[in-house]
């Protein structure tokens, strides 16, 4: 039996606290009572070390500009090598207001208007609009999708590449499909990108929820060559529930390329970080690891409850467990049911709401994202409306 330290089956009531996950059904939508399993945020606190970090630093009373203590480097160092056997140095670390605001930056930092960026979809749809707002032209490598699995079709992407071609979004492990990208995998892909030239931008924000069996392996610590190319993008956030903190961290080894980017930051006014992002992160990266595994761990028993659940009591829903994130696929299409057919399904039937697939990538038509980072008993009642509304779907 498991000595656990943390109560996760507790959780939280989130409703009227201006959370965007709970607050958006009945505030945007208009649909009360609903499970919210959508954005990627999870329904749990944070652990007990960054609570009371934060609280210490509230009581202060002074929320005048920080600055960034060195302990926050170390902490930062120190997490990428215990947990994912990667050595980094202080000079490669900047900090940025999130990771997506991160990739509008990079976006502008190292491409021009009219360049070509390559995104493998389905994929996290901001990276679309990263692309798109900044003037610059989407090139899709689409995922290949065989027997349950995803896969990258690295003879598409080469194929793809021109001389306008200038940057590759990479998403490691992928939201949404799951995938914990083996390294013989991220080998090719470097080998492609240095034989063409391009740099990547790897969003690296879910590296901390992975799965037994699956490693997540930076793509920059691969080689100093693809280091040298690779501009990496992470955060606490994702792992530890700290999204409205807005704080993640930029890695990159080439100084010319953070040169760049600090250039870029400066340039728009965005150098002021939140102090209580700060604080989270070192406490975090500093006293999380406990807190972090035994979360992992159930995580996992929510996947595989759910798994096992439609399994045997909804058979026409495919459930993709993912290699790693809490976020999982369905695969809706045996219901034979239109796009938004299906997403009224859920929301206004089941009184579920999931995102819905083709936001990642027209290759998700007849595909629901859930999220599964909530207490055990939210999971079933979720599942259990679901198989109550499909009773009561008419049958073709």
């Amino acid at each position: 039996m498991k000595n656990n330290r943390y109560d996760f089956d507790r959780g939280l009531d989130r409703r009227n606290t201006c959370s965007l996950k709970w607050d958006f059904c009945q505030q945007v939508l208009g649909v009360p009572e609903v499970i919210p399993m959508w954005v990627a945020d999870m329904d749990f606190a944070a652990p007990p070390e960054v609570v009371e970090a934060i609280n210490k630093r509230a009581a202060h009373g002074a929320y005048g500009y920080p600055s960034i203590p060195r302990s926050l480097w170390t902490s930062i160092i120190n997490w990428m090598k215990a947990r994912h056997n990667w050595e980094i140095k202080r000079e490669w670390l900047y900090l940025s207001q999130g990771v997506v605001p991160a990739l509008n930056l990079c976006i502008q930092s190292y491409t021009a208007p009219g360049d070509k960026v390559i995104v493998q979809s389905p994929v996290y749809y901001p990276f679309f609009s990263a692309v798109e707002n900044n003037g610059r032209r989407i090139v899709r490598n689409p995922l290949i999708f065989e027997n349950n699995y995803w896969k990258m079709d690295l003879a598409d992407l080469e194929k793809k590449i021109d001389r306008r071609t200038r940057m590759l979004i990479l998403c490691s492990p992928h939201n949404p499909v799951g995938r914990v990208w083996k390294r013989e995998e991220l080998e090719q892909l470097a080998e492609i990108c240095l034989k063409h030239d391009l740099l990547i931008i790897s969003d690296e924000i879910h590296t901390e929820h992975v799965y037994r069996g699956f490693k997540h392996l930076p793509l920059a610590s691969i080689s100093r060559e693809i280091s040298n190319r690779t501009v990496t993008l992470t955060a606490p956030s994702k792992a530890f529930n700290l999204a409205g903190l807005t704080t993640s961290v930029v890695i990159a080894s080439n100084s010319r390329l953070l040169d760049l980017y600090t250039i870029q930051l400066e340039n728009l006014g965005l150098t002021v970080n939140n102090i209580f992002g700060l604080v989270a992160l070192e406490a975090a990266y500093t006293h999380g690891a406990r807190w972090l595994e035994e979360l992992v761990d159930y995580l996992e028993d929510n996947l595989d409850f759910a798994r096992k659940y439609f399994e045997d009591r909804l058979p026409q829903i495919r459930f993709l467990k993912p290699e790693g994130t809490y976020l999982a696929l369905l695969d809706c299409r045996g219901l034979g049911l239109a796009q938004k057919e299906l997403d009224e399904f859920f929301l206004k039937k089941a009184k579920v709401y999931f995102d819905q697939g083709p936001i990642f990538g027209e290759e998700l038509q007849g595909f629901e994202r859930m999220n599964l980072a909530c207490p055990r008993r939210i999971l079933e009642e979720a599942l259990q409306r679901i198989e109550k509304a499909l009773a009561e779907l008419p049958q073709p």
